[in-house]
């Protein structure tokens, strides 16, 4: 297995040399870099070589292959970041970072359906977090290695085009179906939720949690033009009677709670796929996964990538595995 997992001074010196690069690290690990073409993301949680592992001293570095010389990156921040499709070169793709719960996440998350030219190109990338233990004090970050800024708020995006021999071609690895039980709707989009429809009768989303006792390890799932994507749950409030939620649900869309999981790591592996892996160019696993699933130490079918808190394919993902190949036409 290639090595995926580099020293600060390892890095320092691929950047030296010119090459184009996406990281993934810890905030304080990636301020020691210097300027170059490259992007990156707070995050220190990875599944690296020898399986999942909590690092913060060595970076997760993805390296644009030599045959990609068309390349660029665009700062966006929550109001122009609608225009990110429309970038995206010809037989391209865009690879995108926007750390956790700021502005432009939660506007992306909402509205990125409704872009102009949306899912016409690839755009692939993870939502940037921090150390669990850290939540609420440290924000997630994402970095311009081009300029050396650090954002908090916007999202960076190294945007990329082919050679007209190469294709890519983006999968989701989604272990999560709807289960038979209630069919819920939403009297609104967003991440935080009070009334549902249950089965065509409103009521209460919190109370209805704690009365039914549902796990909120597992997603409600929907069926989005015949994709399963998941909504993961956050947290219920229930002084506010509130749900919070890790992916905002949609008006208009029926949401199932997700059938139980028994053996998470044995399932994710039959959803592996089993050829071409060498062909990836780049995946990454939810936080999500990796907590109640205890991946720390186990290993995912041979495939690394730093563990999200959010995956992107072309729009917001929970709970899922992202990857993307690139392939000779």
């Amino acid at each position: 297995m290639k090595q995926v997992m580099y020293t600060a001074e390892q890095v320092k010196a691929l950047i030296e040399q010119g090459k184009n690069l996406i990281l993934a690290g810890d905030e304080n690990v990636l301020r020691k870099l210097p300027t170059g073409n490259w992007i990156g993301g707070t995050i220190p949680y990875f599944m690296a070589e020898e399986g999942g592992r909590f690092d913060q001293t060595n970076i997760y570095v993805t390296e644009l292959p030599d045959y990609i010389k068309n390349n660029f990156i665009i700062v966006y921040d929550e109001f122009n970041l609608n225009r990110v499709y429309t970038d995206i070169p010809e037989n391209g793709m865009g690879f995108i970072l926007i750390p956790a719960a700021c502005n432009t996440h939660l506007s992306f998350s909402l509205n990125a359906p409704g872009f102009e030219k949306f899912a016409f190109k690839p755009l692939l990338g993870w939502i940037t977090g921090v150390n669990l233990a850290d939540l609420g004090k440290v924000s997630p970050k994402v970095f311009n290695g081009e300029s050396g800024k650090v954002i908090e708020d916007g999202a960076v995006v190294f945007h990329m085009q082919l050679p007209e021999n190469k294709i890519s071609d983006m999968s989701i690895v989604n272990v999560f179906e709807q289960g038979q039980g209630d069919t819920f709707t939403f009297p609104e989009d967003g991440f935080q939720v009070t009334d549902v429809y249950v089965n065509g009768q409103k009521q209460n989303f919190a109370d209805y949690l704690l009365e039914n006792k549902i796990d909120t390890k597992l997603p409600l799932v929907a069926d989005y033009y015949g994709a399963s994507v998941n909504v993961s749950f956050q947290q219920i409030d229930k002084d506010a009677r509130r749900v919070d939620l890790y992916a905002p649900v949609f008006q208009n869309v029926e949401y199932r709670c997700a059938q139980p999981v028994e053996d998470y790591v044995n399932l994710f592996e039959s959803n592996m796929p089993k050829d071409d892996v060498d062909s990836i160019f780049f995946s990454c696993n939810c936080i999500l996964n990796y907590l109640y699933s205890e991946l720390e130490n186990k290993q995912t079918g041979g495939i690394t990538g730093p563990i999200t808190f959010g995956e992107i394919a072309y729009q917001l993902l929970n709970q899922t595995m992202v990857y993307l190949t690139i392939m000779d036409k």
